[in-house]
């Protein structure tokens, strides 16, 4: 008993030293977060005061790298829902440590997403024409623009993700909540909504829960399918397919746990976690994305390999361009870091080793977003009539853009980390019961 008690109060210290006030290296990385912010604005005033004339943007090519932007925030949001609801779901156990800094991930991943229909647009003061809102001119948005559609599967995804954020955070608000003092205080009983911790609350919390990750499940298969199917549902080559819906999902899941190994590999390190994020929950991530990593070869080979039996025609043409026309070196870094970095997981050496872990995540990463870019700008490029065939050149606006919405996303981060427990506080409480308990079980029936 005096075992379970000292590793409850060791959990309770690890998460309250998570909230203390910042140091240095935390105040260092919120400036430079801030800082790629302030380029990403300023980038993004040229198109408020000019016009689309400053992205690289021209005919054919009428989508570059913000929609890029927008379809990899998209992919990073869904491994937060998948980690928590689907692993929750199945019971397993590997989840605990991690689940609620790739929560948090979702909630902010999707926060970013959103931005892009609306930077998107060129004049941001219209965004209200994406939006089926009553009005007195009796209009209707354009239910067949694919920008309204990302509007619904963003909306829903972030209401979603947000309620089971929160549910899953009130218990841990609460317990800090009794522990703390002045603002801090306040702040924490806004989460913690109340939440006294009796038997009646735990019950309706435990049937709210598996009610949201039973919602949120199916969720995540149809908003990056949505997002799919802004390309599937034209005739242009390399979109036209059926294949993209699990082809996205696929991606998106390879692309999230990727990002939550890389986030969760220094703070572990940094908030000193290393007792409670172990590297068994590591490598299980990994496992994760060496599976949907072999998916997403899957899907790469079979995407050529019907279009080269089909014959000569624009799809076999737009693929092999998109291997060897003028963003090849995109290509071939896409496939060195989605389908053959990967395969290095096999090996329990590699997983086991933390900085291979993360230069592989780093590049599943760098290479799901030029995956995004392939398919966006290549198929654009070399369209079904040679004579309207052309050639994009990103400008350093888009960049400017681009380096904005990760100084947005990482600000957002850090202020979690610091704000909010980065990991369940009760969560990790009730598995180590469980633990003590199965070893007192076994040494009970070894006894006897």
């Amino acid at each position: 008993m005096s075992a379970l008690v000292e590793k409850m109060r060791s959990i309770d210290r690890s998460a309250e030293d998570t909230q203390r006030a910042p140091g240095l290296g935390w105040a260092v990385l919120m400036l430079l977060a801030l800082s790629c912010l302030g380029i990403g604005i300023y980038s993004y005033s040229f198109i408020v005061r000019f016009g689309m004339q400053y992205t690289g943007l021209n005919r054919p090519v009428g989508w570059g790298v913000l929609i890029t932007d927008f379809v990899f925030w998209v992919g990073i949001a869904h491994s937060g829902t998948l980690i928590s609801a689907v692993l929750f779901l199945f019971r397993a156990r590997f989840r605990t440590a991690v689940y609620r800094a790739a929560e948090a991930m979702t909630v902010i991943g999707v926060m970013t997403a959103g931005l892009f229909p609306v930077l998107h647009l060129g004049r941001p003061w219209y965004a209200f024409w994406i939006f089926p809102y009553p009005n007195s001119r009796h209009l209707q948005i354009n239910f067949r623009s694919p920008l309204v559609w990302d509007t619904f599967a963003i909306s829903t995804y972030f209401c979603v993700s947000t309620m089971f954020f929160l549910a899953g955070l009130m218990p841990d608000a609460a317990a800090l909540r009794d522990n703390s003092k002045g603002w801090r205080r306040r702040f924490y009983a806004l989460f913690a909504m109340g939440w006294r911790g009796t038997a009646e609350e735990w019950r309706h919390h435990g049937r709210a829960y598996l009610f949201f990750a039973a919602f949120a499940t199916p969720l995540v298969i149809s908003v990056h399918s949505v997002v799919a199917w802004d390309f599937a549902v034209s005739i242009v080559p390399g979109w036209h397919s059926t294949l993209f819906p699990p082809y996205f999902v696929s991606g998106a899941i390879l692309s999230g746990v990727a990002m939550v190994i890389t986030l969760l590999i220094p703070i572990r390190r940094a908030m000193k976690l290393e007792a409670i994020i172990t590297k068994p929950h590591l490598d299980m991530l990994s496992r994760v994305v060496l599976l949907t990593s072999l998916i997403l070869t899957y899907s790469y080979s079979s995407e050529y390999l019907l279009a080269l039996r089909a014959g000569a025609g624009p799809e076999r043409d737009t693929l092999l361009y998109r291997a060897t026309g003028a963003f090849w070196p995109f290509f071939w870094t896409m496939v060195l870091g989605n389908c053959i970095g990967p395969l290095f997981l096999f090996f329990k050496r590699v997983r086991a080793s933390l900085p291979a872990l993360l230069a592989i995540s780093i590049m599943v990463n760098v290479g799901m977003w030029l995956e995004r870019f392939n398919i966006v700008v290549s198929s654009l490029e070399h369209n079904r009539v040679p004579f309207d065939w052309g050639t994009y050149h990103p400008r350093l606006v888009e960049l400017g853009i681009t380096i904005g919405s990760f100084g947005w996303f990482f600000s957002w981060f850090l202020l979690f980390l610091k704000m909010l427990p980065s990991v369940s506080i009760a969560e990790l409480k009730e598995e180590a019961a469980h633990d003590l308990k199965h070893v007192q079980s076994e040494v009970t029936a070894h006894a006897a």
